[in-house]
């Protein structure tokens, strides 16, 4: 199995991605494949975030809480 990217590996390779679709040098069936790969990236780098958000919002809930106490 491979191992998740780190956010920033998964922006490279789209980045790489949109670089070789925008050439348009490569066969349909290869671009598709990497289109698609360029999907699977999207979505882990939004699930990446939205997980980036709440813990920031909880780390934020608990500095909060214990400047209150």
């Amino acid at each position: 199995m491979e191992q998740e990217k780190t956010f920033k590996q998964s922006m490279n390779r789209i980045e790489e991605i949109i670089s070789l679709l925008e050439k348009n040098e490569i066969e349909l069936e290869e671009a598709i494949a990497v289109f698609e790969e360029g999907l699977k990236l999207v979505n882990s780098c939004d699930q990446q975030l939205k997980g980036f958000e709440e813990k920031i919002n909880q780390l934020m809930n608990d500095y909060n809480g214990e400047e209150h106490e």
